[in-house]
């Protein structure tokens, strides 16, 4: 049992150093990253390994290595720092029980999104959102099946590359498409899904929903508003979306996201002003096929 108790302060620094520490497995530059020392570090990783009762880390020829146990809990170390950070600075929070982020950070971007149930999509107004759900259910989640070919031209497809989300598919009538051109989505189709601006702890947040689905191999539904070039190196424009995403696989049976994305002025999010939401240029709205 641990004889170490951690206050929630103390356990905070505890989570920095040991995600540093994992990131960089170089102690002299994990404290200076840290602005701390060297046996403060090696305090912390003790303390940590003594909580958890399990070493984080061993040292081969005066390298930091993670362990199989230091491996398994940087992923949940990663996201419980994130959501501190977020949740102390209100950019985190939960609408009726589900996820939602609001980041306003940044005075010359914004990014808020509440997740919502998948029970509301069949009381909004969008009929091409409901035939995509109708077609993941029909084909079992797998992509290749007949029954998601009236629907695949509007479709990303996502493959799971190591930590990041890799675009394999971009259809010809989805909404990046018809957002940044034929050009850029030709381009795009083999890239590693764009960071938004705001910081690794807030890139955590954004992979949430991907996460979540992946996982689950299941179905989410959120509402977002931000802004986004739609060129490079243009000016951001106001963007308002909903967003389907479902969990699917391919003919190996590998697993893979596929997300529907509708420019709709027909979003909620409960804090943000419908003024806001309809900044969105109304000829950038989607019209229904």
């Amino acid at each position: 049992m641990a004889t170490f108790q951690p206050s929630q302060s103390i356990l905070f620094e505890l989570l920095r150093s040991f995600t540093t520490l994992a990131r960089l497995l170089n102690l002299s530059h994990a404290v200076k990253e840290l602005n701390s020392t060297r046996q403060t570090v090696r305090r912390h990783i003790t303390q940590l390994e003594e909580l958890r009762g399990e070493a984080l880390f061993e040292v081969i020829d005066r390298q930091y290595v993670l362990t199989d146990a230091g491996r398994r809990a940087l992923p949940e170390a990663t996201d419980l720092l994130a959501r501190g950070y977020a949740w102390s600075r209100n950019e985190l929070s939960h609408v009726g029980g589900l996820f939602s982020i609001r980041y306003e950070t940044d005075p010359e971007f914004d990014y808020h999104l509440q997740q919502h149930p998948i029970g509301s999509l069949w009381r909004g107004q969008s009929a091409l959102m409901q035939q995509c759900l109708r077609a993941w259910a029909a084909a079992g989640g797998e992509i290749e099946h007949e029954a998601m070919r009236p629907v695949r031209d509007y479709l990303l497809i996502y493959r799971k590359m190591g930590e990041a989300w890799l675009v394999s598919e971009i259809g010809e009538l989805s909404a990046f498409t018809s957002w940044f051109g034929w050009a850029k989505a030709r381009s795009s189709v083999g890239s590693v899904l764009e960071q938004m601006p705001g910081g690794s702890n807030f890139a955590v947040l954004l992979n949430e929903p991907f996460k979540d689905v992946f996982v689950s191999e299941g179905l989410r539904l959120d509402h977002i508003h931000t802004q986004i070039p739609r060129e490079e190196g243009g000016p951001r424009v106001p963007l308002s979306f909903q967003r389907l995403m479902m969990g699917c696989r391919f003919p190996d049976g590998t697993l893979a996201i596929a997300a529907y994305v509708e420019r709709s002025h027909d979003i909620s999010i409960e804090w943000l002003d419908r003024a806001k939401i309809e900044s969105m240029p109304e000829d950038l709205v989607m019209k229904a096929a």
